[in-house]
């Protein structure tokens, strides 16, 4: 290490199913926070570290912002505005594949306001014509004068290892405040959790999927194996029987998949136990959100 280590706080923001979560994962360089071609996957921060010799990067993984409909959509709002005070840098991340929207010329202005370093991330560059993102480029330019603009298709990694640099350059020196092989500070229930619920959003549609809470009941590590038993939370009893599915099909392959993916967390067999419960109307449950974890 040398003596002049650098390190920064740097907060993940946009619209709903822009990448944000893929681009977390890429950067810390493993699976952190879940993926799912549906808007407001997301609902907690979530820290990613990236370490090397010389630097450390913390990550924050915020809600897509969007106009709430309940209770937990304002709680996921209010996380995601209040992520971009006290950030080194603020990554704005937007969907090279689609106009701009108003909602994101208003996020764009208001990270003038911040007096944070920011980088615009033009993210899936992947799926359109190099030509095609200058209008994009000068457009948000003249909204905000972005530290550093930079094309990337997290999906592929193409272009992330040069928004990693740029924010190498941009943090200040400071001290290592996480050990360097520690890759996030959820615990391990949590991302068990965050992997079941993320195999629901792969399988089930529509409204099904945000009516949906995990809750690990039980966690037990053996020397051989990892025994984990979890409750999938839903709102209706008809989206009890979707989840379970014609003769427990869809809940046996929701288990398998999340399974194989706690296994590669956790180095480990993993034994995984369901069960389906409902809970009315719990995303405005003030209580029920508590229980959840999401807290002020």
């Amino acid at each position: 290490m040398t003596d002049k280590f650098k390190s920064g706080f740097v907060s993940i923001i946009g619209m709903p199913n822009v990448g944000k979560s893929t681009l977390l994962n890429a950067l810390a360089g493993q699976k952190i926070a879940i993926i799912s071609d549906k808007p407001q996957t997301t609902r907690n921060k979530i820290l990613a570290i990236y370490t090397d010799s010389e630097h450390q990067i913390v990550f924050t993984d915020t809600p897509g912002i969007h106009r709430p409909h309940n209770k937990l959509g304002e709680y996921m709002v209010k996380v995601a505005n209040e992520s971009m005070s006290e950030m080194d840098i603020i990554l704005f991340v937007v969907d090279a594949t689609k106009k701009i929207s108003e909602q994101e010329r208003e996020i764009a202005k208001s990270i003038n306001k911040t007096g944070s370093k920011s980088i615009l991330v033009l993210n899936k560059v992947d799926a359109i014509n190099k030509e095609d993102l200058l209008p994009m480029i000068a457009d948000y330019s003249a909204i905000n004068n972005f530290d550093s603009i930079v094309p990337i298709s997290a999906k592929t990694r193409n272009g992330v290892e040069i928004l990693l640099e740029d924010m190498k350059n941009m943090i200040p020196e400071g001290p290592q405040f996480y050990d360097e092989d520690m890759v996030t500070d959820q615990p391990e229930k949590q991302i068990a959790a965050e992997i079941i619920r993320e195999k629901l959003l792969w399988y089930l549609d529509k409204e099904v999927p945000h009516g949906i809470a995990i809750e690990i009941e039980k966690m037990q590590e053996l020397p051989d194996i990892t025994k984990i038993y979890a409750v999938i939370y839903c709102e209706k009893g008809s989206h009890k029987g979707i989840v379970i599915g014609k003769n427990g099909e869809m809940l046996k392959k929701i288990g398998q998949k999340a399974r194989v993916d706690i296994e590669k967390m956790l180095d480990q067999k993993v034994y995984l136990e369901l069960w389906v419960r409902v809970k009315d109307d719990w995303r405005n449950s003030e209580r029920m959100l508590k229980n959840f974890g999401f807290e002020e």
